[in-house]
This record gives C-alpha cells, structure tokens and sequence, in this order.
C-alpha cells in the first residue's frame, strides 16, 4: 500500500473513532438521563466508550495526534 493511502486510511479511521466515540458518550448520557444505567445497552456503550478511548490512547502515546 502507498504512503499516502495508508495516510488516507488512517485519517478516515481516526475521523471514524472520533465521530463513533462522540456519538457513544452522547447516547450514554440519554441512558443516564433517563435513569437507565444499569441497562444492558447502557453497559454495551460503556464497554465500546472503553474500547474507542484506549484507540485514541494510544494514537496519543504514539504521538499520532495531539491533546
């Protein structure tokens, strides 16, 4: 694969787990509103939320993007 495609992919992928990672916390706080945190699906989100924060961990540790 080219340099610059690799680039675009990991960009896209980037966007992808920011926007995706966003989306996971905002439904989250609609469970939470709604007194539903103990729910199944309040505890799928959280587990994926976990998932997508340790991606852009380690994108940061790798120095692969700032803050």
């Amino acid at each position: 694969m080219e340099e610059r495609t690799r680039l675009e992919a990991f960009e896209a992928m980037l966007a992808g787990v920011r926007v995706e990672h966003e989306d996971v916390q905002h439904r989250m706080a609609q469970l939470k509103a709604q007194g539903k945190e103990r729910s199944a699906a309040y505890r799928q989100l959280m587990g994926r939320r976990m998932q997508l924060a340790e991606l852009l961990a380690l994108y940061r540790t790798y120095g692969l993007v700032e803050g």
